[in-house]
């Protein structure tokens, strides 16, 4: 089947079959690997991308429920020149260690603070709680997300 949708403001056409995960798409008919394969279930959140504004886990949404959709990912989200205050506040609270669980961390927070600007810490906990990170930097995670919401907040 052929799915078109936005990817990142442009519009995409992909020739596919309708069963084939976002996440597959985005990596191997797309070339955006920013977009990680963490576990294939929607267990961990590194495969987190906006879906028509909403944080989705692309390896759970199909081909066949894309076409006229926006899709965003890390890659669209802001660029080193003029990174989202999320990516600001990550690089600032330094939050990675290994990096891979961080395009999905940041896509969530993005998609919270999107909805909610001044999120308390139960929130932000809430909200991410189905990220895993494996170097355990929750912590730096919220700091970041705190940090980035007050940069909104000012402008």
């Amino acid at each position: 089947m052929k799915v078109r949708f936005s990817v990142n403001g442009a519009v995409r056409e992909v020739e596919t079959a309708p069963d084939m995960p976002l996440l597959w798409i985005l990596r191997d008919h797309l070339g955006l690997t920013g977009t990680k394969y963490g576990c294939g279930v929607a267990a961990c959140g590194a495969c987190t991308v906006h879906l028509d504004g909403a944080a989705v886990r692309s390896c759970q949404v199909t081909a066949d429920a894309l076409e006229g959709a926006e899709v965003v990912t890390i890659e669209g989200l802001g660029t080193p020149e003029a990174p989202h205050p999320v990516q600001a506040a990550w690089i600032a609270a330094q939050v990675a260690q290994c990096g891979y669980c961080q395009s999905g961390q940041i896509m969530q927070a993005a998609a919270l603070l999107a909805e909610n600007p001044a999120p308390s810490d139960a929130e932000i906990d809430a909200a991410l709680a189905g990220n895993l990170c494996r170097c355990g930097t929750y912590p730096r995670i919220r700091a970041a997300v705190r940090r980035a919401a007050q940069a909104m907040r000012e402008g």
